[in-house]
């Protein structure tokens, strides 16, 4: 019973993990880092298991303090202070997965352009929205279980394609890494700051304190790090050589291009995983929004009026942005409840090294949701 709690509580984090990022994080690192990309990645989820540190810190010594009213009245304001901010970032993750599952379906269609992916976009922000005002989301929720095993699936598939494509290269002595990044190290940090969102969704495991106890999710949090960030390393590590295929801007469906030139077949379970788990994803991110919002505003803005809320707001930034904006948009908007995750951590640790190192955490947070930006 314990095993399958476990394996049920990895589930959420990493079913949001490989939401956020695994789709568009290969043309994000392909413009950003280059034939550097493997050592950028590994940079980027060295980062998140850090903070994920702080978020295990935070489940097993801040919360009981909260819960039993020993917390500083530092601490209580730092961490009421972070569940506000998750609501933008929520409202902007929505939007974000819900314009990828356009590009996506609409590239598999055949008939993608910016103004049918807005039009698809906003179509599923405001079905989502009216389900959830009229009816709730429950019963959409039970989607992300599905989703994560059949993501997962297709990213051992894709993984086994390209392995394959880059011996075949390899044994005909073709094989070409992609250029080495023409920008500066700033602009470079700078981008690589807009991909926390990629690795981001370890942070859910904090949440789900109905129904698994400390410990376990504390296990789930990093348990869901490890194995996406040796997931994203492999699948990161044999894209790499096909990356000079991906010259001039950058695309949010660039993933398909790639895929296409492995296997005509490849792209159909591509664009099937592409659809199921940001959907899945969204509908999380809602939920989440949704119990941020009635939280913070005590009850007086119900869950039906926060869905509302949530869809206007998802709505703007899809007429207003592009998706690799809104990615480095939402990574700035985690980057800052992060920040606020690593002062509530600080504040409970007091002065010594965790409490240090917590600290100096949230100066590279705050750094990211100042200058980070998205790649072009």
């Amino acid at each position: 019973m314990r095993g399958r709690n476990l394996m049920g509580a990895v589930s959420t984090p990493l079913a949001s993990i490989f939401g956020s990022g695994f789709l568009v994080i290969v043309p994000i690192l392909a413009g950003a880092a280059g034939r550097f990309s493997l050592a950028a990645m590994a940079c980027i989820s060295a980062l998140a298991y850090s903070v994920g540190w702080v978020m295990r810190l935070n489940i097993r010594l801040a919360e009981p303090a909260l819960e039993s009213c020993e917390a500083g009245r530092t601490t209580r304001c730092l961490d009421r202070v972070s569940d506000i901010a998750l609501v933008p970032a929520y409202i902007i993750s929505v939007c974000l997965y819900l314009r990828i599952l356009s590009s996506f379906l609409l590239n598999g269609l055949g008939v993608d352009s910016t103004i049918h992916e807005k039009l698809i976009t906003s179509l599923v922000i405001a079905l989502i929205c009216s389900v959830g005002f009229g009816r709730g989301l429950k019963e959409l929720q039970k989607l992300e279980s599905r989703a994560i095993w059949v993501t997962m699936a297709i990213i051992v598939t894709m993984i086994a394609g390209f392995t394959v494509h880059d011996v075949s290269l390899s044994s005909r002595g073709i094989l070409n890494l992609p250029a080495a990044p023409g920008q500066g190290m700033p602009h470079i940090l700078a981008v690589l700051g807009g991909t926390l969102i990629c690795v981001q969704g370890f942070e859910t495991s904090r949440y789900l304190g109905e129904e698994y106890d400390r410990e376990t999710r504390a296990r789930s949090c990093r348990i869901s790090q490890i194995t996406s960030a040796a997931v994203y390393l492999v699948f990161v590590a044999v894209a790499t050589p096909m990356m000079h295929y991906l010259s001039g801007p950058a695309a949010d469906d660039a993933l398909l291009g790639l895929a296409r030139r492995v296997s005509p077949l490849l792209p159909v379970p591509l664009i099937a995983a592409a659809v199921l788990s940001q959907f899945s994803a969204a509908v999380a991110d809602t939920l989440g929004g949704e119990g941020n919002i009635v939280e913070a505003t005590g009850g007086r803005l119900g869950r039906r009026w926060s869905y509302l809320l949530i869809g206007a707001g998802a709505l703007i930034l899809v007429w207003t942005a592009g998706t690799f904006q809104i990615v480095a948009l939402a990574s700035r908007a985690f980057a800052l409840y992060y920040m606020l995750q690593c002062l509530v951590a600080a504040s409970i640790l007091k002065r010594n090294v965790r409490g240090f190192a917590a600290l100096a955490l949230a100066a590279v947070m705050l750094a990211i949701a100042l200058f980070a930006v998205p790649v072009s």
